[in-house]
């Protein structure tokens, strides 16, 4: 083998090599985003607000839709009596009045929506400082989201959920002027 293609050859292992050693040398860990979000005191927080939101729209909902059913029934029971047009012009106000109440639906769950992630938004914020610090201490070059990540299979030993919770319900790594939604408990 000529010098040539024994210092390719030395090359191309070098290359092959070094991206493994530099694997080796990164520290990595992992954190269940979800769980975090609803067992910290902030998650827990928004959730019981975003959820008495949610009954009292459903409440609201079903009461009217109540009322349309019931106005549907006497429709029935009185079409005999009334004239064509009378029972026409009936049966289109309460079939207007079932659209607008599913459109108030659709409206609801829009709503709803948006107020989950104006809720979420400063509280992942949050997290999102406490992970980063949480890696800045601990040397860690990655931290990846169990779920969403393809993350199949690793050791507990690199969770760092149970951690992420502690600090961030501890008021570690809060980062300074972090937005906080309008409804939130102020601590």
């Amino acid at each position: 083998m000529s010098l040539r293609s024994k210092l390719s050859v030395l090359a191309i292992t070098a290359m092959l090599a070094v991206p493994t050693l530099a694997a080796a040398e990164t520290k990595m860990g992992y954190v269940d985003y979800q769980r975090v979000m609803l067992e910290v005191d902030d998650g827990k927080a928004a959730k019981a607000r975003l959820q008495k939101w949610l009954e009292a729209r459903q409440k609201e909902i079903d009461s009217e839709q109540e009322a349309l059913r019931k106005e549907k029934e006497t429709l029935d029971k009185q079409a005999s009596a009334m004239s064509e047009e009378t029972r026409v012009q009936k049966a289109t106000d309460l079939q207007k009045k079932v659209y607008d109440l599913a459109q108030k639906w659709e409206k609801s769950r829009g709503e709803a929506a948006e107020r989950e992630r104006k809720e979420m938004e400063p509280i992942i914020a949050r997290i999102d400082d406490v992970i980063k610090n949480i890696a800045d201490r601990e040397g860690l070059g990655m931290v990846f989201e169990k779920r969403d990540s393809g993350l199949v299979f690793a050791l507990s030993q690199y969770d760092l959920t149970n951690e992420v919770i502690r600090s961030y319900n501890s008021g570690k790594g809060k980062a300074k002027d972090a937005p906080v939604a309008k409804d939130a408990p102020k601590k």
